[in-house]
């Protein structure tokens, strides 16, 4: 129960006003000390991902802290792959990126900002495994550092394949299936180009004969010398 003590010549209506004024605000001190005391620490990534190979992907990611920030805090974006303790393989203040990832890292985040998004190009098979975000930063407790806990597990499918055969191999096939096709049945013009040659010799073999008996019975019939 508030006790009301009456300042001397003083209004005890405007006392009555600041008696009840004054829990409101030590209420509203006390909220917001214990908000700045509240705010969680983390990293939050999605918990699963899947990409296919030779495509691209996009890892978001967005983080909170409790401290307050040093005047240059330095913000810092790193990540590793495999495990909780796995290799660094990008760090957005050296520019350090993995051997395995060359040219295929890109970091969408600029400091002060809270969340950013990294993108894996030209995915590989190997590339699936578990991702995990990494921040390091100035504040006035001194440097700070944390990671995401469970990462985001990546999956790799194949592409699907539409290769199609190339004109060579297409007009060799129906090449091949013509001649395959006339083994059984010969060219018309061969066919006819046979036959006339048959009837030919046929018609020579049977004209000789007839020329040499009429050649004979005149060369009988000449008159002597």
């Amino acid at each position: 129960m508030a006790l009301l003590v009456p300042f001397p010549g003083g209004n005890q209506t405007m006392d009555w006003i600041l008696l009840l004024l004054l829990p409101a605000a030590c209420l509203q001190a006390g909220n917001s000390g214990r908000s700045n005391r509240e705010r969680r620490l983390g990293v939050q990534q999605p918990t699963r991902l899947s990409g296919v190979q030779g495509d691209s992907i996009e890892i978001p990611f967005s983080f909170s802290f409790p401290w307050e920030l040093a005047k240059d805090p330095q913000m810092r974006i790193l990540w590793r792959w495999q495990h909780y303790h796995g290799e660094f393989i990008y760090n957005s203040s050296s520019g350090f990126i993995h051997e395995h990832f060359k040219d295929r890292l890109i970091l969408n985040w600029t400091q002060p900002q809270t969340s950013g998004v990294l993108r894996i190009l030209d995915l590989k098979e190997k590339d699936q495994t578990v991702y995990f975000c990494q921040v390091r930063l100035n504040t006035k407790d001194g440097l700070q550092e944390w990671q995401s806990t469970d990462g985001t597990q990546l999956t790799i499918t194949r592409a699907v394949s539409t290769t199609m055969q190339s004109p060579s191999i297409v007009t060799s096939a129906v090449t091949t299936a013509g001649l395959e096709d006339t083994e059984g049945q010969r060219n018309p013009s061969l066919v006819n180009l046979g036959a006339m040659v048959g009837v030919a010799v046929s018609t020579a073999v049977l004209i000789t004969p007839v020329y040499v008996l009429m050649i004979f019975l005149w060369w009988k019939k000449r008159p002597a010398d």
